[in-house]
């Protein structure tokens, strides 16, 4: 029972006091890890199709597999012999491998600057939680693009890592955080990345097709409590959950857009090259700031919601 008391300490901590900047994140780590091994295999391997691949499947493979010997062994090895100190390191590594304050506070700047008028702030401000082309958005564009983020990244930010840690504790959940880092800064169809990327996107789409799933089902459940249209949310999750060329990116959008009555998706700029995107939801209306803090509100309450449901799944496989 201790993952579940672990757990919930992790979950306070990152709501207190979100990703200090005066710490060192291990995310961090993983991306100094990705960008120089990055390139010395780049010089290593030749550049065609297969050598870029191969180069890629090296990376995709060597930082899960050294994540988990970095972090299971000095569980292991505490557990043994100072079990209370095992406890603070599950502790503070799960509060580590969790971003939900910090992505609800992204979110709460884009809407603070679009109330205020300031729609040039916004645009920079959901620059940094997005991966597209943010320069010429107009203001609806923002508060899509901002929303999309929120709910994509409550499944990869927040429920994922959760899920993980529930199943294998701190090492298990920053192996998933590094399968994330690699996919965010390899994982992409663009020339640079097309061959490179494809084994870290592949993973990171298989180690996502559960906690996906499950987070939907998390929101479509908040949506409710919070008085949102859930109805609409699950009808919608049914019809568009599978729009978008990642299987799970629009599991969780498809019922923000529902719960919303807005449409999400449909084109944008990525690297200056535009990508044609289906449309997810209804547009029922036109999307505004205040969609923005509705959808902050459904992210903070799946995150309880989590955790109230994996602490008692985790109870009952122990009764």
């Amino acid at each position: 029972m201790k993952i579940i008391y672990a757990a919930i300490l992790a979950i306070i901590l990152d709501i207190l006091l979100g990703d200090p900047e005066w710490l060192i994140h291990p995310v961090v780590i993983m991306g100094g890890f990705i960008s120089r091994t990055e390139t010395l295999l780049r010089e290593f391997f030749p550049k065609t199709r297969h050598g870029e691949y191969t180069a890629g499947l090296i990376l995709a493979i060597s930082l899960p597999v050294l994540t988990i010997a970095f972090t299971l062994t000095p569980v292991i090895l505490l557990d043994r012999y100072a079990p209370k100190a095992a406890f603070v390191l599950q502790v503070f590594w799960c509060w580590q491998s969790l971003a939900m304050k910090g992505l609800l506070s992204e979110g709460r700047a884009v809407a603070d600057a679009l109330d205020r008028g300031e729609t040039e702030l916004a645009r920079q401000s959901v620059s940094r939680i997005v991966g597209r082309d943010t320069e010429s958005l107009d203001e609806k564009g923002i508060i899509r693009a901002c929303i999309e983020s929120l709910a994509e990244n409550f499944s990869d930010g927040v429920f994922a890592p959760l899920f993980y840690f529930f199943i294998g504790g701190a090492p298990l959940a920053l192996c998933y955080k590094a399968v994330n880092t690699m996919d965010s800064m390899v994982g992409y169809r663009n020339e640079r990345y097309i061959y490179f990327g494809r084994a870290a996107a592949r993973l990171d789409d298989a180690a996502n097709i559960i906690p996906s799933r499950l987070a939907a089902w998390i929101l479509i459940i908040s949506s409710g409590f919070l008085g949102y249209d859930a109805k609409g949310a699950l009808r919608i999750w049914k019809r568009d959950r599978r729009k978008h060329d990642s299987p799970n990116s629009a599991q969780t959008e498809s019922v923000v857009a529902g719960a919303l009555g807005i449409e999400l998706g449909g084109g944008s700029y990525y690297f200056g090259k535009y990508k044609n995107k289906p449309v997810i939801g209804d547009s029922n209306k036109e999307p505004d700031s205040i969609d923005i803090r509705r959808s902050i509100k459904m992210v903070f309450l799946g995150t309880l919601v989590s955790l109230v449901l994996l602490c008692l799944a985790v109870s009952v496989i122990h009764l």
